[in-house]
């Protein structure tokens, strides 16, 4: 046969669901596998993997094929799935687009053959149609086949590391039409069997195996040592044939193909090849080393009552557009095995087309013994791939994997808390090492997508990103003497006194006055008691002052008259500590506020309170987080369906103050009542205190950032309980900050997943997102000629 035209064809007689009836007589059933991350996977992972295939694989009836299909075409990155509304959305979905990538897929099948015997001659037609005619009927023999291989699905899918899902008849019609038009796209055609080549369309063909036992060295392992991110001080791991996956970087297909046999059968067969070999092992090497290989076998066999007697065969498939490419992805290969201390076989002629036809799911039973290696199914599996691509969320924050810098979406919300109970997140990482950088990414990203900001910063890192959107922001500055306009007493109408709204008053005054004691439920009762009485009788200019004089005016009869025992209430020591904040007090300029100004941020949906020139000031920052808790208590969180995240950029400098921590404290509490999230920065883990209270915010944070750290990871990996693949993780970071694909990398823990990222950003981003040195300034100047900032990112870039 020269060439295949496959209408004429067609292999397959009818599909059910996911069974396949092959025209010739085998009946396959076809799955999808969704293997965990490239580079997510430690030393221990691996080896439970290969626990997981082993155990899933090893009861499968006498006679079943099991075939394992990794497909890796070179594609261009659509960017279909990126947002592509704003100004930033928009560049970077065009930067992104059309960028090359290896695309995989795993495919999973098993095969119920008529001849369990497995006896085939050298070459089989796979086209020829069965002479018995085809199973149409699910008999006895099919459904019990049906019911092994669901127990072992069911099996692998338990391992929570791999997930499976049936592949449906459309998708094996078009896996089918693909494989034999030669991975060509547009056009159909039909494969030309040469003796020189095989070439089918645009595409020439090739294929390298592992067709013997003679072609392993002395080992296979379930992982190996990833020389590429290894370094003195910590071993990073990939599976034992990695090199033949994804980072290839080739069009090419991975069939790792089992005949689960007798092994009883198999152990007597053994036995009679010693007996032969040991009688002309004297005539050669080869003989000896054919001799050694048997009896390594048969002790396995004999000595391990778990052991299954496979036979296997590995092809790796290729194929490119220039004949003459052929040869170098070829080296490229067998480079990779000879890493392995294995040996390919190189077809030629007509096994060259033999083993291409029959690496198609329904052909994969057709191998003759000379195609086949014996062994142990353990030692085959560790020829299983177990990684695949960057798994990209349907929603969530753009990032980029560590392989191909293609976007990934990355649901860090986590609406259905699948992964994350607590949404809340923390960023690590030294000075100059792009925190701010990673967080307006972020927030960015959190803004554009609905969710309502809150920063509270004391750098001035997050002003620019937020002149993009001019309508939506506000930025409430701290000057020296001025109040931020926040009056927590203030109301529009009576109905605003509600037990929330007095709740959170007598929390607010609370604080301010006993903000070093414990205060109890009496002091919270007769605090609500007394501002209860204090709306009833007031009519207008509500404030922290008029309370005062109310309270001050009525100090002798007040307590009896709202029967509150003066051991509950001390007016005098509250009206002397108050006194600082009303008046001539020391801090009355505070509370100077006849009207509440926040009605300025309760449209706005990107809040920044900007405390730089309080941050020394223990009283007057501690004052300023109390009023800012105030001022969103009262606006963001009024709508609890509403989506929000708070923010402490800087906060090692608010956490010199004893009193902040608690105040944090009380957010990541009230914020699990909410449709929200708390996020911190730090420079390092160390600046939150080994507490109790740093321990509580700590365990409700379950995203974590940390970008590159050359002091180490070691307080990091204490504090937040990492596992020691988290820590290789992290010391494996690498930043490219020169070339054309400038990026940084970092680790991101979300719940238990954790993984290496990349930041990769277009020019306009990068723009967006600078906080200093001259190209911020001189973004900054042409934003105060032409007032907007969109259009002085565009002419920076022109300029540039």
């Amino acid at each position: 046969m020269k060439k295949i035209k496959l209408s004429s064809h067609w292999p397959i007689a009818d599909i059910r669901d996911n069974i396949v009836f092959a025209g010739n007589g085998n009946v396959v059933l076809c799955y999808q596998l969704g293997l965990p991350e490239i580079y997510s996977l430690s030393e221990k992972d691996f080896e439970d993997l290969h626990t997981t295939w082993f155990q899933a694989i090893k009861s499968l009836p006498i006679g079943t094929v099991v075939h394992k299909q990794d497909i890796y075409e070179k594609k261009a990155f659509t960017a279909n799935g990126l947002p592509d509304k704003t100004f930033l959305e928009k560049a970077t979905h065009n930067y992104f687009k059309d960028r090359e990538y290896m695309a995989h897929r795993c495919l999973l099948f098993f095969t119920l053959t008529g001849n369990k015997a497995f006896h085939n001659p050298k070459y089989v037609n796979p086209f020829r149609k069965a002479s018995k005619g085809i199973i149409r009927e699910l008999d006895t023999n099919l459904q019990s086949f049906i019911s092994s291989v669901s127990d072992c699905i069911s099996f692998i899918a338990n391992s929570r590391k791999v997930s499976i899902k049936p592949l449906i008849p459309a998708e094996i019609t078009a896996l089918t039409t693909e494989y034999f038009n030669g991975f060509n796209e547009g056009f159909d055609t039909d494969i030309l069997l040469e003796k020189e080549h095989i070439q089918t369309g645009n595409h020439y063909f090739d294929a390298l195996a592992i067709n013997s036992e003679l072609c392993f060295g002395e080992r296979v392992q379930t992982s190996k040592t990833n020389e590429r991110f290894t370094s003195d001080d910590f071993v990073f791991h990939q599976g034992f044939i990695d090199g033949l996956g994804l980072t290839l970087n080739e069009n090419h297909i991975v069939n790792q193909i089992l005949y689960l046999d007798d092994k009883h059968k198999w152990r007597k067969l053994l036995d009679k090849k010693v007996e032969e070999l040991s009688k002309s092992s004297n005539f050669g090497s080869q003989n000896r080393v054919i001799l050694g290989k048997i009896q390594d076998i048969l002790e396995k066999i004999n000595g391990d009552d778990n052991a299954r007697i496979i036979r296997g065969h590995l092809n790796v498939v290729f194929w490119d557009r220039e004949p003459g490419n052929l040869e170098r992805i070829a080296s490229k290969i067998k480079a990779e095995f000879k890493e392995l201390d294995i040996i390919p076989y190189a077809p030629r002629g007509e096994q060259r087309k033999n083993y291409l036809l029959n690496s198609y799911c329904c052909f994969s039973s057709n191998f003759s013994d000379e195609d086949l290696y014996v062994t142990d199914l353990k030692h085959a599996l560790c020829l299983f791939i177990n990684n695949s691509n960057y798994k990209t969320d349907p929603t969530g924050i753009i990032f980029n994997d560590r392989e191909h810098n293609i976007p990934v979406l990355k649901d860090v919300w986590d609406e259905g808390k699948k992964r994350i109970k607590a949404r809340n997140f923390a960023i690590f990482a030294p000075t100059g090492e792009g925190k701010s950088f990673l967080a307006n990414n972020i927030l960015r990203q959190y803004f554009e997508n609905g969710v309502r900001l809150v920063i509270i910063d004391l750098g001035g890192s997050y002003t620019k990103f937020a002149k993009l959107y001019p309508e939506q922001y506000t930025v409430l500055r701290y000057e020296s003497g001025k109040s931020l306009g926040i009056n927590p007493f203030y109301i529009s109408n009576p109905g605003d006194v509600n037990p929330e709204r007095l709740e959170d008053l007598s929390v607010f005054l609370l604080e301010l006055f006993a903000s070093d004691l414990k205060v109890g439920k009496a002091q919270s009762v007769a605090i609500k008691k007394i501002l209860r009485y204090y709306y009833k009788n007031t009519t207008e200019n509500y404030s922290l002052d008029s309370f005062y004089r109310f309270i001050e005016q009525r100090k002798d009869q007040l307590l009896e008259h709202l029967k509150i025992h003066p051991d509950y209430f001390n007016i005098t020591s509250f009206l002397h500590v108050l006194s600082e904040y009303v008046g001539d007090g020391l801090y009355s300029f505070l509370f100077e506020a006849s009207e509440d100004q926040t009605y300025k941020i309760e449209d706005k949906r990107l809040i920044v309170f900007e405390l730089d020139e309080v941050k020394d000031n223990k009283e007057i920052l501690s004052v300023m987080l109390k009023l800012i808790k105030s001022a969103i208590q009262r606006t963001i969180w009024k709508n609890r369906a509403e989506k929000g995240i708070i923010l402490f950029d800087e906060f090692a400098k608010q956490l010199k103050f004893e009193n902040v921590l608690e105040s944090v404290e009380f957010y990541y509490q009230a914020i699990r009542k909410q449709n929200g999230a708390i996020g911190i920065i730090l420079q390092s883990i160390n600046q939150l205190p080994n507490n109790s209270t740093s321990a509580s915010i700590l365990e409700n944070t379950q995203v974590i950032y940390s970008l590159n750290n050359e002091k180490g990871y070691g307080e990091l990996v204490k504090r937040l309980n990492l596992s020691s693949h988290d820590l290789n993780q992290l010391k494996s970071i690498k930043n490219n900050l020169s070339g054309l694909r400038k990026y940084t990398e970092m680790f991101i823990k979300i719940g238990k997943e954790s993984n290496i990222f990349r930041l990769e950003v277009p020019p306009e981003v990068y723009a967006a997102y600078l906080t200093d040195g001259t190209e911020n300034e001189a973004i900054m100047a042409i934003y105060h000629k032409t007032k907007n900032m969109e259009k002085a990112i565009k002419e920076f870039i022109r300029q540039s």
